[in-house]
């Protein structure tokens, strides 16, 4: 395979992916889905590391949605257990990694909550590069919190009605410590956004490839950064208006 060139000049800062295709992937070869997902994690160390390498500064990882909850029992069991697995690599000291976690948690095992909260105090100091979890997560739930978070701001007299604005809505959302993804990728084969950072994505530019999880590896990111940096991002603005600026 050629390898793709990329620009290491305009390497996206921040970096989302929706990682599906894993239950397919292990269909399509006689195995149980738990066992595409168990494939998928080698999958996150290894698109993890090359991110460190290239200089991307945040990586979030559509892990679990709220709407999984609704999979099979048995599934979702393995799900939660491959969890504590992967939080168990060293992954995050050996790349200096910081670990962070978006979701609605409390719907989460203890022992899950328990691994996540230790994770995060273990490599708060981590410097290299953050990668966040989107865990127990819907972007609908996010911004329905946001939505109530502010109203009761408003009704205790703590925020006036006309001081809110984007940046009002942004700082309640749980991802108000990172910002927005320069470039959304999703394998798999599926062209949707699946409810995941609707109000962050806004301006992110989107790719999709037919590649499942399991599958996507250190070329294929390549691919996906090759892709994004032939796009001009022009947020609003007009081609020439872009050209000037630069």
């Amino acid at each position: 395979m050629t390898e793709t060139k990329i620009d290491m000049n305009r390497i996206p800062q921040h970096i989302a992916i929706i990682m599906d295709g894993n239950g397919r992937w292990a269909t399509e070869r006689g195995k149980k889905r738990s066992y595409g997902h168990q494939a998928g994690v080698e999958s996150v160390r290894k698109i993890t590391s090359e991110c460190v390498k290239l200089g991307v500064k945040y990586l979030t990882l559509y892990t679990f949605s709220t709407e999984n909850w609704n999979r099979p029992a048995d599934e979702v069991a393995a799900l939660m257990g491959l969890v504590l697995t992967a939080l168990e690599d060293e992954i995050f000291m050996k790349n200096n990694v910081r670990f962070r976690v978006i979701g609605d948690v409390d719907r989460l095992p203890l022992q899950v909550r328990e691994k996540l909260d230790e994770t995060m105090e273990h490599t708060k100091d981590n410097s290299a590069m953050t990668m966040v979890v989107a865990l127990s997560y819907s972007s609908k739930w996010e911004i329905t919190n946001a939505v109530k978070n502010i109203a009761a701001e408003v009704k205790d007299g703590r925020l006036a009605i006309d001081a809110i604005d984007e940046n009002v809505v942004a700082d309640h959302m749980q991802t108000r410590f990172m910002p927005d993804p320069d470039l959304l990728i999703r394998t798999g084969g599926e062209v949707r956004i699946s409810n995941y950072l609707l109000w962050q994505i806004a301006y992110s530019e989107l790719y999709f490839c037919d590649t499942y999880w399991p599958d996507f590896d250190e070329q294929s990111l390549h691919e996906a950064i090759a892709s994004y940096q032939k796009r001009q991002r022009r947020f609003g603005k007009t081609e020439e208006q872009v050209e000037n600026d630069n």
